[in-house]
């Protein structure tokens, strides 16, 4: 884009010196110090003169260029058309880009074929009409495009590989820890005399490190699953998706007499589940991290913004809990990442990891505002409507 901009530049200072009828020296001069493939030909086609930027990428000595048509410079199988192509641009001379939606190649002393921009611009001197063609070579480009695109299609088949191994190792992985706590538990009851206090003791502690390796992958399994098999995006309420994860957290709100205070929640595009956990998430996040002292608060509400020109959907929840220090506002989103001990809170880490992910997938972001002692707000930011997938690209705070 940027070589784009500047070949369009440069097109307009020779317009420009054109217009102020200078010599034909001093326009020879302009289109030889170009930094870009320059050609300048008659109505016929007839090459009149080259500068040496388009000596090189051709191949031809600018002698030869001379003895040239500028179909010449057209790979074979594009010729039978182009000598119509150049009549009707003399036809209606105006600038203008060639191969708006198509690919064009160009074609070298050697026989090979080269992608090419190339941008046309009417030259009327006394002597006759011509034509410049400015032409930029955009192999490397082409080629760091395809490269892209073959590494975004590895890295899709990696993502679906390591998904599908995370969810299949989980599922085979909870069998065996559920006989184990089960196992235990039984041990527990039936032969509690013969274990004394020591021998309980430690079958206490291995029944509770297989419930929270089943929590482990169990909310392992939920992040896997974020983005397989998704619903599919629909218009809806945000308050729908709210209410269901309170629904959800309803015990764990009465037993912390929790506060839950709900503002307006707009309408946007999202896949229902994945909003239904995320609020899950970040509700039951504040009332994990309440404090003791104080009954717990949670407050959420929604509205219609804009960002760069697109609307945005803002969602604040926000509590009155511990809070945490902001220099650690990415660390809370990775993997596994705690600020606390599991000692003082439990849970296993991913929670926010899965709230993030979520957001990522709904081409938003979500970020967190807090100091310690005085709360903290989690702010989403969703689209308020979807763009293709092809086109999806997360925003970063």
């Amino acid at each position: 884009m940027e070589d784009t901009e500047q070949l369009q530049a440069q097109v307009r200072e020779l317009e420009a010196r054109l217009a102020e009828r200078v010599d034909a020296d001093s326009f020879r001069r302009v289109v030889e110090s170009a930094p870009y493939g320059m050609v300048v030909s008659d109505a016929a086609g007839h090459i009149v003169l080259v500068n040496p930027k388009a000596v090189e990428m051709f191949g031809h000595s600018a002698g030869e260029f001379l003895e040239l048509r500028i179909e010449d410079l057209v790979p074979p199988r594009f010729r039978p058309g182009h000598d119509g192509l150049r009549r009707g641009f003399h036809g209606h001379p105006e600038p203008r880009s060639m191969g708006a939606g198509r690919d064009l190649f160009a074609y070298r002393r050697d026989g090979t074929e080269f992608p090419v921009e190339i941008a046309l611009t009417p030259l009327n001197l006394s002597s006759g009409p011509l034509v410049l063609s400015s032409i930029i070579d955009i192999t490397r480009r082409k080629r760091d495009e395809e490269e892209l695109v073959r590494y975004a299609r590895k890295l899709e088949r990696s993502n679906a590989e390591l998904e599908s191994f995370a969810s299949i190792a989980s599922h085979d992985l909870q069998e065996p820890l559920r006989k184990i706590r089960m196992m235990g538990e039984r041990l527990a009851a039936l032969c509690e005399e013969e274990l004394g206090e020591q021998g309980l003791d430690y079958l206490g502690r291995m029944i509770r490190a297989s419930g929270n390796m089943h929590r482990l992958i169990r909310d392992l399994l939920a992040f896997s699953r974020v983005g397989m098999r998704p619903e599919g995006f629909q218009k809806l309420s945000l308050a729908g998706p709210v209410q269901d994860a309170l629904s959800t957290l309803e015990l764990l709100i009465e037993d912390n007499r929790a506060e839950i205070v709900l503002g307006d929640l707009p309408v946007a595009e999202v896949d229902e589940s994945q909003m239904r956990q995320l609020f899950q998430n970040l509700i039951g996040n504040a009332l994990k991290f309440r404090r003791e002292s104080e009954t717990p608060r949670v407050e959420i509400h929604g509205t219609i913004d804009e960002f760069e020109g697109i609307p945005i959907v803002r969602v604040e929840v926000r509590d009155n809990g511990i809070g945490f220090d902001e220099q650690y506002h990415d660390r809370i989103f990775q993997l596994f990442q705690r600020l606390h001990g599991k000692a003082e809170f439990g849970g296993t880490g991913i929670g926010l990891a899965i709230c993030k992910k979520i957001i990522e997938r709904h081409d938003g972001r979500i970020y967190a505002r807090s100091r310690p002692g005085e709360g903290a707000t989690f702010i989403v930011e969703l689209p308020l409507h979807q763009k293709p997938s092809a086109e999806k690209t997360p925003r970063e705070p």
